[in-house]
């Protein structure tokens, strides 16, 4: 997708402000455009040096308070405006256009702006991991056989290593900032077999081959080449139900 098109302003939503709009004269402006019928609050509104991508916003009585990542310092008012309608439906129970949440995902799932993303979550944050070497199985070893069986050793092999906690929740995760595979030290347990341990590393490698993709307002994790991949370990179903047992 073209710079021209990712910019491209949504049908719905109106133009920008001014280049490099203050903050609060977004959102403001966004609110008084969604008529919410009720008095304009007090907004405050400012960028923060978070390690990720990350807005957040608060209503506290008649005040909205509004924290954005850095990230988006010089990011275009059009966007600014997608983000503010986005998080402003979420204290005032409005659901955002599918406008408003293309505008926003186009802009930071753009060629452009992944690498800084990852770059200054590489810059402010760490990932803190045990050895791949846990008490019952090598993460290391299980990946490497993986990459071999799957994906003729096409995959970089990235940092393995079992969480610090024991979760049931989360049993594997892939940072693509820090290039860092994850696993819960919940499988780390004799009762627990080696080909379930396999899969969710073969899980968190598939997001190494398949990143997350946009479609239109949606964000997709698991596309359809990464599901008709994963079903291709040996005894999928199977072991998937195994893990519901194992952490039901």
């Amino acid at each position: 997708m073209t710079s021209s098109a990712i910019l491209r302003p949504p049908e719905q939503l109106r133009l920008p402000l001014a280049p490099g709009p203050d903050l609060e004269l977004v959102f403001a402006h966004v609110f008084r455009r969604l008529d919410l019928r009720r008095p304009a609050p007090e907004i405050r509104a400012e960028y923060r040096p978070y390690t990720g991508l990350r807005s957040t916003i608060v209503l506290r009585g008649e005040r909205v308070e509004i924290r954005i990542s850095d990230l988006l310092a010089e990011a275009p008012a059009i966007v600014l405006e997608a983000l503010a309608e986005i998080l402003l439906g979420q204290v005032f129970r409005r659901r955002p256009s599918r406008e408003a949440r293309a505008c926003y995902l186009s802009y930071v799932y753009s060629p452009a702006m992944r690498p800084r993303i990852d770059a200054v979550r590489r810059q402010r944050g760490s990932v803190r991991l045990l050895p791949a070497q846990g008490r019952h199985y090598n993460l290391k070893e299980i990946f490497d056989e993986l990459n071999r069986r799957f994906f003729r050793e096409r995959l970089k092999p990235p940092r393995l290593g079992w969480t610090l906690k024991q979760s049931r929740t989360l049993l594997g995760h892939y940072d693509s900032a820090h290039e860092t595979i994850s696993i819960s030290r919940w499988l780390d347990l004799p009762r627990v077999t080696r080909d379930v341990v396999e899969y969710v590393v073969f899980h968190e490698a598939l997001h190494m081959r398949y990143p997350v993709e946009r479609n239109g307002p949606r964000r997709v994790v698991h596309s359809r080449e990464f599901r008709e991949a994963e079903k291709k370990f040996p005894k999928y179903a199977q072991i998937r139900r195994r893990l519901k047992q194992i952490c039901g």
